[in-house]
């Protein structure tokens, strides 16, 4: 096998964008090529000449490495003595079809907007790498969600570009004639066709649905372009799309699902569709076969504000789905009633999030305190029950380490933790030997890091810069904002929603002037986050945090990068000193960046909300306030403001440059190394997936006739206690 077809096979699963001695191969190759096409193996490949590339290898060195990196994926890929083929023997005979309108799995393959999409991609690599065979179902964005740049004025904009499918890592599914795989969805007055795309994701599959093929109009071809893009009937087409066309998918690939797996609302219409497979393989009536189809769905809700609940009214609905509701035998009031909370109420609209929790019999909230408020939001679904009794139980978020890890601190890790920690780091006393680590030896580590975020972020700003348009002042703020790797640099860095409250420390701009420019203890800022385009309050709250970039007394201390995407976060949680999230309480269902944050060794400054509440035990970071609720929402804030301005000048600054005399903060060490050990197993995308595959997905595949086993059980006591099984 020549070069270039080693290196071809190496970049056509994505297996090489959790391995940091993947990654290195190419970026080995060109540096610069590889920065500029965003890390794109595919695309790096094809602006590189063969000749080139036959040349490069010709050190016995690099080729030897490429070879090993290629027994590497092979490896991975036939293993046996895994944890899924140990407990999770009823999914590999049929696998878990999991949904979700967007998958974070690199920047270079760009449909994802957030948080949501983020743990979907963690979801699928993690359910790799233990082995439990899982296909995810999305739609495939050919303009992605948007590349976010701001204007003279900090004003956001949005710009989209058309990605190039010879140029992903991903393939055209054919059929068993070599032609382009298509299937059909319908509507009351006509039909979609879609094409389907394949991803490999390690041991595991994703299916991208494309409605850009030819046999639609313009307007449906352009249904699957933009993720979130569009009206109210666009996006209920794209769900019909992701939800009926991926069972259809499924089906059309040979693959039949023991779990249907929803994550969020979006893609709710499987259910359905799923329940008419259901009728037509047993021969069943739809109301015979739903609590057959219910018992094989999980579904996962992660919104906490009522708005971020799909709902469509009764007219539109029908029109879109009224060939499904004749395939189910069922009346329009039946169908509309599944997505009622009062199914007599004939003016209520029709809410993906309530057919889901009424079609699924495993239903989660993703941390424990937005069970208990997804139990007091959706408690009218069940009125007759105690709302500590709504049927609904948490699985809490977590991360997959090795996509976030750096790549010094995996050093570090294998050094102390042992060259095997990946296959027993979700055992607790296995992180014990963190305290081992050499203060010294950690405080390098943690600066070598934010002198590389310091060099990211002063590139970054200079692009920014010179994209824009700008006069000499912007020229001069050029020179200026460069950030000092000596000084504590905290990261600001989400979704800019009103609930996260992005504006929360300018607040008192004196008290933060005093913060920032405090000359024995200085502070700097660096937030990052794109605004929904339809969002205009959002985007007058970074149009501030960007005129205050430009302020004579922040310039330097305060910067914003734009186009937050994978590649901007991973730069950050691995860099920075701190990470501030101070979103409204409750409103915050659970929070990943944080964790992301905390494995790579920086100390998360939060509200007692989302994962934090669970995870904060007094040392492994810093706590915002007490965890209190106020029903008055300015008051909530301006308390919220006095604690974050309180827990910055008392305990985080001061802990940061309590030094001795070789230079170090022991205590600030200290406490990174206890949030290292008590953190980063329990909030692992692994811990996650085996949750998810011991309290929701055997049960559901009829593998378990309760949610504790033997093994379970065993598993349970020699490692840590499963969401699932604590009381909420």
């Amino acid at each position: 096998m020549d070069i270039v077809n080693r290196l071809t096979e190496l970049s056509k699963n994505l297996y090489w964008a959790w391995h940091p001695e993947c990654v290195k191969v190419f970026r080995d190759i060109d540096q610069e090529l590889w920065r500029e096409v965003n890390h794109n193996p595919i695309e790096f490949l094809n602006r590189l000449a063969k000749d080139i590339l036959q040349d490069k290898f010709k050190d016995p060195t690099k080729f030897s490495q490429l070879s090993d990196r290629l027994n590497d994926l092979h490896e991975y890929l036939k293993a046996c003595e895994i944890w899924g083929a140990r407990q999770a023997g009823p999914l590999r005979v049929q696998p878990v079809a999991y949904f979700s309108a967007e998958f974070a799995l690199h920047e270079s393959l760009p449909i994802y907007s957030g948080g949501l999409g983020a743990l979907a991609g963690d979801h699928l690599k993690a359910a790799s790498d233990l082995g439990i065979p899982i296909v995810g179902i999305g739609l495939a964005y050919s303009h992605g969600y948007f590349f976010q740049s701001l204007d003279a004025e900090g004003w956001q904009e949005e710009h989209y570009f058309t990605t190039s499918d010879t140029l992903l890592p991903i393939e055209l599914a054919k059929n068993e004639f070599g032609q382009p795989l298509r299937i059909c969805v319908h509507t009351e007055s006509y039909q979609i066709w879609i094409g389907i795309w394949l991803v490999h994701v390690g041991r595991n599959l994703l299916l991208l649905l494309d409605s850009n093929v030819e046999g639609n109009s313009n307007e449906d071809k352009n249904l699957t372009n933009k993720l979130y893009g569009g009206d109210k009937h666009t996006r209920l087409l794209q769900e019909l799309i992701l939800g009926v066309g991926g069972m259809l998918a499924l089906k059309a690939l040979g693959i039949t699902p023991s779990v249907i797996h929803l994550n969020e609302g979006h893609s709710a219409f499987a259910c359905l569709k799923f329940a008419h497979m259901l009728m037509e393989r047993d021969g069943q009536a739809f109301e015979n076969i739903f609590e057959t189809a219910a018992s094989q769905i999980v579904f996962t809700t992660h919104t906490a504000v009522p708005a971020g609940h799909d709902d469509f009214s009764p007219e539109s609905l029908l029109k879109v789905l009224n060939p499904l509701r004749t395939q189910l035998g069922i009346s329009e009031n039946k169908l509309l009633e599944l997505g009622r909370v009062d199914p007599k109420n004939n003016k209520e609209k029709f809410s993906m999030t309530v057919l889901a929790s009424k079609m699924s019999r495993h239903r989660n909230a993703v941390s424990f305190l937005h069970c208990r408020l997804t139990k007091a939001m959706w408690n009218k679904l069940w009125p007759t029950t105690n709302q500590n009794d709504v049927p609904f139980q948490y699985i809490t978020n977590g991360v997959h380490i090795c996509t976030w890890l750096s790549e010094p601190m995996a050093d570090l890790y294998n050094n102390y933790l042992g060259p095997r920690w990946k296959e027993s780091m979700n055992d607790p006393s296995s992180w014990n030997s963190i305290e081992n680590i050499e203060d010294k030896e950690l405080w390098k580590k943690d600066q070598k890091l934010k002198s590389h975020l310091v060099e990211y972020i002063d590139r970054a700003i200079h692009k920014q810069e010179n994209a824009r348009e700008h006069s000499e002042i912007e020229n001069e703020y050029a020179r200026q904002a460069k950030l000092d790797p000596e000084v504590l640099t905290i990261g600001i860095a989400r979704r800019f929603a009103s609930y996260k409250r992005m504006d929360l420390l300018f607040t008192d701009i004196a008290r933060l002037e005093r913060i920032v420019n405090n000359p024995d203890k200085p502070v700097q800022l660096i937030f990052a986050g794109k605004a929904h385009p339809q969002d205009i309050e959002a985007k007058h709250v970074i149009q501030m945090v960007f005129r205050f970039t430009r302020d004579p007394q922040f310039i330097g201390k305060i910067v914003f990068i734009e186009n937050y995407d994978m590649n901007v976060c991973r730069h950050l949680v691995q860099g920075v000193d701190a990470w501030i999230s101070n979103p409204r309480k409750p409103l915050e269902a659970s929070g990943t960046s944080g964790q992301k944050v905390a494995m790579n060794g920086g100390l998360n400054i939060s509200v007692l909300d989302g994962w934090w509440a669970q995870a904060y035990d007094g040392a492994n970071g810093f706590a915002i306030g007490k965890g209190s609720e106020h029903s008055n929402l300015e008051h909530q804030d301006y308390i919220d403001a006095e604690a974050l301005y309180e827990v910055l000048e008392k305990e985080v600054i001061p802990l940061f440059y309590d030094r001795t005399e070789d230079g170090i903060p022991h205590g600030w060490v200290a406490r990174q190394k206890h949030a290292l050990r008590t953190l980063t197993w329990r909030f692992s995308a692994c811990r996650m997936v085996m949750d998810y595959t011991l309290g929701c997905y055997l049960p559901a595949a009829g593998g378990l006739t309760s949610s504790v086993t033997t093994d379970v059980r065993l598993f349970k006591e020699a490692c840590y206690m499963p969401d699932f099984e604590r009381k909420t």
